[in-house]
């Protein structure tokens, strides 16, 4: 038994030296940076300000999350007419073109997820990729002169892609943009893009 217990430790100490240091260091940072993060969960009251487009029966209670960037929309808010969304994948632009993005991790056990994202910067397009599978009820894109333009998802469920989420080729100064979504996997990324 002495003789093995020699063995295994004599095993060890020339695996230590044939591994260099870096190696194993650069091994504990990595766990370290993939734990996960969980957010304690409250559920609040949906609100929906008059005038809102969408008049089917919407979740009743769901998660805030605020938007990092606080932006203030100067003028009254004035709610035109929903867009149907057409959810076709499509491929993000060049790096180069994108001007902002932001990104909201919600899961399966928050429910309903009200994420809010302080955009503020002009562009074109507005784009959203999902990494998981995702419930989407609808989106509000706040413009720099009040207007918001309601997209209605119809509370269909989409899979992981890239889609572009609202286009405005005039180019337009986007100040909000707020989106309900609900996961359907464990975890479900979502991250808005803004290119000119």
């Amino acid at each position: 038994m002495k003789k093995l217990m020699v063995s295994v430790l004599g095993v060890f100490a020339v695996l230590s030296v044939m591994i260099p240091v870096e190696v194993l260091a650069d091994q504990r940072r990595r766990v370290v940076v993939r734990r996960p993060v969980r957010r304690p969960v409250r559920h609040t009251r949906l609100v929906v300000h008059r005038g809102h487009p969408v008049r089917r029966s919407l979740p009743t209670t769901v998660v805030v999350r605020p938007a990092r960037r606080t932006v203030v929309v100067g003028a009254p808010l004035v709610f035109l007419p929903a867009v149907a969304w057409s959810a076709a994948v499509v491929s993000l632009p060049a790096r180069q073109q994108m001007i902002w993005e932001d990104s909201e991790v919600i899961a399966r056990d928050e429910g309903w997820v009200d994420a809010n994202f302080g955009v503020d910067g002009r562009g074109n397009a507005l784009f959203l990729q999902i990494e998981g599978k995702a419930q989407l009820n609808f989106a509000e894109v706040a413009f720099a002169n009040g207007n918001v333009q309601v997209v209605d998802f119809n509370d269909r469920k989409y899979n992981s892609g890239s889609y572009r989420l609202l286009d405005f080729a005039d180019g337009r100064h986007v100040k909000t943009a707020r989106i309900l979504a609900k996961s359907d996997s464990d975890d479900t990324k979502l991250t808005i893009y803004l290119s000119k």
